[in-house]
């Protein structure tokens, strides 16, 4: 699967290549943050197929954290682009910057509903967990 998308304003563009390792709706409060309340949807495409094609984002790490997410961003428009961890080999991909969000197919799951709003939709029969699943 080849997929590409940017930010609201152009500035930064990426593609990424290789099969999607999981789809879900993240309700974690770090997610609430980044999307202004609601719960956040992303994809895990492989690091090794990802690549900026037309400028650079800016990286936000919080010093506070132990093991902090890095979430990269444009410094223009401030779209919230991906997250990395350095213990994934993975790069989580915000569905909303794709440019064609239908390739997401919804989440196989929802994550972190021990934090979900009483306002969060879970589209019925989708599998749900506290945290992560297997934790």
């Amino acid at each position: 699967m080849k997929l590409s998308g940017g930010c609201y304003c152009g500035a930064v563009r990426y593609e990424a290549e290789g099969e999607p390792s999981f789809r879900a709706q993240c309700h974690c409060r770090e997610c609430q943050y980044i999307t202004g309340g609601g719960p956040n949807f992303f994809l895990m495409m492989p690091a090794q197929g990802f690549r900026y094609t037309k400028g650079e984002p800016k990286a936000f790490a919080r010093s506070d954290i132990a093991n902090a997410y890095t979430r990269e961003f444009c410094g223009t428009c401030g779209t919230h682009l991906v997250t990395r961890r350095a213990d994934l080999p993975a790069v989580v991909i915000k569905v909303g910057t794709l440019d064609d969000p239908k390739l997401f197919e919804g989440p196989q799951m929802a994550i972190y509903t021990i934090d979900k709003q009483p306002f969060h939709v879970l589209p019925e029969g989708l599998p749900a967990f506290e945290r992560l699943p297997g934790r």
